[in-house]
């Protein structure tokens, strides 16, 4: 069972790292259309998830779930307990 933390938005911000996890680097645009969210948004959240850890800012625009993104995925992470950088 997955363990959110206090900070998280979901269902939207699972469901951004659950198309992350498909292995793709993806942009905003392109993950909103995934999982009907506008860009704005899910370009908000990606920040929040890029702060924790959770994903990562492989280049300008494009975007990658981390080990930290799949292990709480998995059910292995309680995001609770992760720090800002």
């Amino acid at each position: 069972m997955r363990k959110p933390g206090d900070w998280m938005q979901n269902p939207t911000d699972e469901r951004i790292l659950e198309v992350l996890n498909t292995g793709l680097e993806l942009g905003p645009t392109a993950i909103g259309r995934n999982i009907d969210r506008d860009r704005t948004g899910v370009s908000r959240r990606l920040s929040e998830l890029v702060e924790y850890g959770l994903v990562d800012r492989v280049d300008d625009g494009y975007y990658a779930i981390t080990d930290l993104g799949e292990q709480y995925l998995a059910g292995e992470l309680d995001a609770g307990e992760l720090e800002p950088n």
